[in-house]
Protein backbone atom coordinates (compact mmCIF):
# COMPACT_ATOMS: atom_id res chain seq x y z
CA UNK A 1 0.00 0.00 0.00
CA UNK A 2 2.80 2.43 0.82
CA UNK A 3 4.54 1.37 -2.34
CA UNK A 4 1.76 3.10 -4.29
CA UNK A 5 2.31 6.35 -2.38
CA UNK A 6 6.02 6.32 -3.12
CA UNK A 7 5.44 5.81 -6.82
CA UNK A 8 2.46 8.16 -7.16
CA UNK A 9 4.16 11.33 -5.94
CA UNK A 10 7.39 12.80 -7.27
CA UNK A 11 10.38 12.04 -5.15
CA UNK A 12 12.89 14.55 -6.40
CA UNK A 13 13.05 17.91 -4.75
CA UNK A 14 12.82 19.77 -8.06
CA UNK A 15 9.62 17.95 -9.00
CA UNK A 16 8.02 18.71 -5.64
CA UNK A 17 8.89 22.40 -5.90
CA UNK A 18 7.46 22.45 -9.42
CA UNK A 19 4.17 20.94 -8.25
CA UNK A 20 3.93 23.30 -5.28
CA UNK A 21 4.65 26.29 -7.53
CA UNK A 22 2.02 25.17 -10.05
CA UNK A 23 -0.53 24.70 -7.26
CA UNK A 24 0.18 28.14 -5.81
CA UNK A 25 -0.06 29.75 -9.25
CA UNK A 26 -3.41 28.06 -9.85
CA UNK A 27 -4.76 29.22 -6.47
CA UNK A 28 -3.57 32.79 -7.02
CA UNK A 29 -5.01 32.83 -10.52
CA UNK A 30 -8.40 31.68 -9.31
CA UNK A 31 -8.48 34.02 -6.33
CA UNK A 32 -7.72 37.03 -8.54
CA UNK A 33 -11.00 36.48 -10.38
CA UNK A 34 -13.12 36.51 -7.23
CA UNK A 35 -12.76 40.24 -6.50
CA UNK A 36 -14.32 41.46 -9.74
CA UNK A 37 -18.00 40.70 -9.41
CA UNK A 38 -20.15 42.29 -12.08
CA UNK A 39 -23.73 42.92 -11.07
CA UNK A 40 -25.87 43.83 -14.05
CA UNK A 41 -28.45 46.56 -13.90
CA UNK A 42 -31.89 45.12 -13.13
CA UNK A 43 -34.87 47.07 -14.43
CA UNK A 44 -38.36 45.73 -13.73
CA UNK A 45 -41.78 47.16 -14.45
CA UNK A 46 -43.01 50.32 -16.16
CA UNK A 47 -41.53 53.72 -15.41
CA UNK A 48 -44.34 56.23 -14.93
CA UNK A 49 -43.28 59.88 -15.00
CA UNK A 50 -44.92 62.94 -13.48
CA UNK A 51 -45.68 64.21 -17.00
CA UNK A 52 -47.64 61.05 -17.79
CA UNK A 53 -49.70 61.37 -14.60
CA UNK A 54 -50.42 65.03 -15.37
CA UNK A 55 -51.81 63.96 -18.76
CA UNK A 56 -54.45 61.77 -17.05
CA UNK A 57 -57.94 63.21 -16.57
CA UNK A 58 -60.81 61.88 -14.47
CA UNK A 59 -63.37 60.27 -16.78
CA UNK A 60 -60.84 58.97 -19.36
CA UNK A 61 -61.61 55.52 -20.80
CA UNK A 62 -59.33 52.58 -19.98
CA UNK A 63 -57.78 52.52 -23.44
CA UNK A 64 -56.73 56.17 -23.20
CA UNK A 65 -55.10 55.49 -19.81
CA UNK A 66 -53.30 52.46 -21.29
CA UNK A 67 -52.09 54.60 -24.20
CA UNK A 68 -50.59 57.15 -21.80
CA UNK A 69 -49.16 54.88 -19.07
CA UNK A 70 -48.55 51.66 -20.98
CA UNK A 71 -49.61 48.17 -20.01
CA UNK A 72 -50.10 47.78 -16.25
CA UNK A 73 -47.73 45.47 -14.43
CA UNK A 74 -50.50 43.97 -12.28
CA UNK A 75 -54.17 43.49 -13.06
CA UNK A 76 -56.29 41.36 -10.77
CA UNK A 77 -59.38 39.30 -11.52
CA UNK A 78 -60.68 40.15 -8.06
CA UNK A 79 -60.03 43.89 -8.44
CA UNK A 80 -60.90 44.53 -12.08
CA UNK A 81 -61.22 48.27 -11.50
CA UNK A 82 -57.61 48.67 -10.36
CA UNK A 83 -54.37 48.72 -12.35
CA UNK A 84 -51.00 48.73 -10.62
CA UNK A 85 -47.79 50.05 -12.08
CA UNK A 86 -44.58 49.18 -10.25
CA UNK A 87 -41.06 50.10 -11.23
CA UNK A 88 -37.78 48.95 -9.68
CA UNK A 89 -34.23 49.59 -10.81
CA UNK A 90 -31.17 48.14 -9.10
CA UNK A 91 -27.75 49.39 -10.15
CA UNK A 92 -24.34 48.53 -8.80
CA UNK A 93 -23.04 51.25 -6.51
CA UNK A 94 -26.38 52.99 -5.91
CA UNK A 95 -29.52 52.52 -3.85
CA UNK A 96 -32.40 50.65 -5.53
CA UNK A 97 -35.21 52.88 -6.74
CA UNK A 98 -38.81 51.72 -6.30
CA UNK A 99 -41.99 53.45 -7.43
CA UNK A 100 -45.59 52.26 -7.08
CA UNK A 101 -48.57 53.81 -8.78
CA UNK A 102 -52.22 52.66 -8.90
CA UNK A 103 -55.04 53.68 -11.21
CA UNK A 104 -58.67 53.13 -10.18
CA UNK A 105 -61.64 52.93 -12.54
CA UNK A 106 -65.37 53.20 -12.03
CA UNK A 107 -67.63 51.99 -14.89
CA UNK A 108 -64.54 51.68 -17.16
CA UNK A 109 -63.69 55.37 -16.67
CA UNK A 110 -60.74 56.77 -14.70
CA UNK A 111 -61.88 57.58 -11.16
CA UNK A 112 -58.68 58.35 -9.22
CA UNK A 113 -54.94 57.71 -9.02
CA UNK A 114 -52.64 57.20 -6.04
CA UNK A 115 -49.07 56.22 -5.42
CA UNK A 116 -45.56 57.34 -4.64
CA UNK A 117 -44.32 60.81 -5.62
CA UNK A 118 -43.06 60.42 -9.17
CA UNK A 119 -40.03 62.13 -10.74
CA UNK A 120 -40.13 63.95 -14.05
CA UNK A 121 -38.42 62.29 -16.98
CA UNK A 122 -35.51 64.73 -16.70
CA UNK A 123 -35.07 64.00 -12.97
CA UNK A 124 -35.15 60.27 -13.61
CA UNK A 125 -32.61 60.53 -16.42
CA UNK A 126 -30.34 62.63 -14.19
CA UNK A 127 -30.45 59.93 -11.49
CA UNK A 128 -29.46 57.29 -14.03
CA UNK A 129 -26.38 59.22 -15.13
CA UNK A 130 -23.67 57.81 -12.86
CA UNK A 131 -20.82 59.76 -14.44
CA UNK A 132 -19.16 62.58 -12.55
CA UNK A 133 -20.52 66.01 -13.37
CA UNK A 134 -18.21 67.81 -15.79
CA UNK A 135 -15.90 70.44 -14.39
CA UNK A 136 -16.82 74.02 -15.15
CA UNK A 137 -15.75 74.79 -18.68
CA UNK A 138 -13.82 78.00 -19.28
CA UNK A 139 -15.72 80.78 -20.99
CA UNK A 140 -14.46 81.33 -24.53
CA UNK A 141 -14.32 85.07 -25.14
CA UNK A 142 -11.87 87.07 -27.19
CA UNK A 143 -11.88 90.83 -27.32
CA UNK A 144 -10.82 92.79 -30.38
CA UNK A 145 -7.50 93.56 -28.64
CA UNK A 146 -6.88 89.83 -28.12
CA UNK A 147 -7.65 89.07 -31.77
CA UNK A 148 -5.37 91.88 -32.99
CA UNK A 149 -2.37 90.10 -31.41
CA UNK A 150 -2.55 87.39 -34.08
CA UNK A 151 -1.68 88.25 -37.69
CA UNK A 152 -4.34 87.62 -40.31
CA UNK A 153 -3.60 84.98 -42.95
CA UNK A 154 -3.20 86.21 -46.53
CA UNK A 155 -6.34 85.63 -48.60
CA UNK A 156 -4.43 83.81 -51.37
CA UNK A 157 -2.98 81.20 -48.98
CA UNK A 158 -6.26 80.64 -47.16
CA UNK A 159 -8.38 80.21 -50.28
CA UNK A 160 -5.99 78.11 -52.36
CA UNK A 161 -6.85 74.44 -52.25
CA UNK A 162 -4.45 71.97 -53.79
CA UNK A 163 -6.11 69.10 -55.70
CA UNK A 164 -5.28 65.70 -54.27
CA UNK A 165 -3.37 63.25 -56.41
CA UNK A 166 -5.12 59.91 -57.14
CA UNK A 167 -4.20 57.42 -54.43
CA UNK A 168 -4.23 54.24 -56.51
CA UNK A 169 -4.47 52.91 -60.04
CA UNK A 170 -7.35 54.04 -62.19
CA UNK A 171 -7.99 50.55 -63.60
CA UNK A 172 -8.25 47.41 -61.53
CA UNK A 173 -7.39 43.80 -62.42
CA UNK A 174 -10.27 41.34 -62.81
CA UNK A 175 -11.35 39.51 -59.65
CA UNK A 176 -11.61 36.13 -61.35
CA UNK A 177 -9.07 34.52 -63.61
CA UNK A 178 -9.86 34.84 -67.32
CA UNK A 179 -10.06 31.48 -69.12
Amino acid sequence: MFEFCRNAFPTSRLQRHGLVSAGLAACLGLSACSGLIYRPEVVQGNFVSREQVQALRVGMPRQAVRDILGTPLVTSLFHADRWDYAFTIRRQGSEPQQRRFSVFFKNDMLDRVEGDPLPTEAEFAARLDSRRPPAKLPELKATEADLAKFPAKPASAAGAVQPAAPAGPVTYPPLEAVR
